[in-house]
């Protein structure tokens, strides 16, 4: 009985989840109406506040399997380069670009910043940070960049993939803006190689 009610309440949240992405990628997060969301699974406004506390609890949700949905392509982009320096760089520049994704955009670049607060501070983020921590430390053992700090490193090189992501998502010229941004996190990482390239 207890393993079948958790079944229903995990069915729930992915309901809710999946709901709620649609919703929000449409209508934006102030738009989406609760109400609607949850009659569309056939749930109720407490089955939401129970799972998530209320609105701003499914949009963390919401953001985290998106951002975690963003770090898990950049990586599969960055294990396909020929080596580890171009595969970081080329996970910058795909985080950078899912920027011109409408979910990505509106959902964790415009409405999750503006809602939850200060991107850096996700737990999706502390994972991504994490993973970048590891590549950099390796490239710093390899001798491929400098002997620096490795955690200062993989938070300046994901706070400047977030930035410029969050700069392409904002833009009036979002096609315009890209380029731009990918070419300077290139330029900015590039600096952090022990000999220049």
């Amino acid at each position: 009985m207890a393993r079948r009610r958790l079944e229903m309440m995990e069915e729930n949240r992915v309901k809710l989840v999946a709901a709620a992405r649609k919703a929000f990628a449409e209508k934006g997060y102030i738009s989406a109406s609760m109400d609607e969301l949850t009659a569309k699974v056939g749930l109720t406004r407490g089955a939401l506040y129970h799972n998530f506390g209320d609105k701003r609890g499914l949009l963390a949700a919401v953001v985290n399997q998106i951002d975690a949905e963003m770090a898990s392509r950049a990586q599969e982009i960055g294990a396909r380069a020929e080596d580890e320096w171009e595969g970081l760089l080329a996970e910058g520049a795909a985080y950078i670009e899912m920027a011109l994704d409408p979910e990505v955009q509106r959902t964790v670049l415009l409405d999750g910043p503006a809602v939850l607060g200060d991107p850096s501070q996700w737990p999706s983020q502390n994972s991504c940070l994490q993973a970048t921590k590891q590549t950099v430390e390796r490239l710093i053992a390899q001798g491929i960049l400098k002997p620096i700090d490795a955690e200062a490193a993989a938070r300046l090189l994901n706070g400047a993939a977030l930035n410029a992501a969050l700069w392409v998502a904002a833009s009036e010229e979002p096609k315009e803006v890209l380029p731009k941004a990918v070419e300077t996190f290139r330029c900015l990482a590039t600096g952090l190689r022990a000999e220049p390239m």
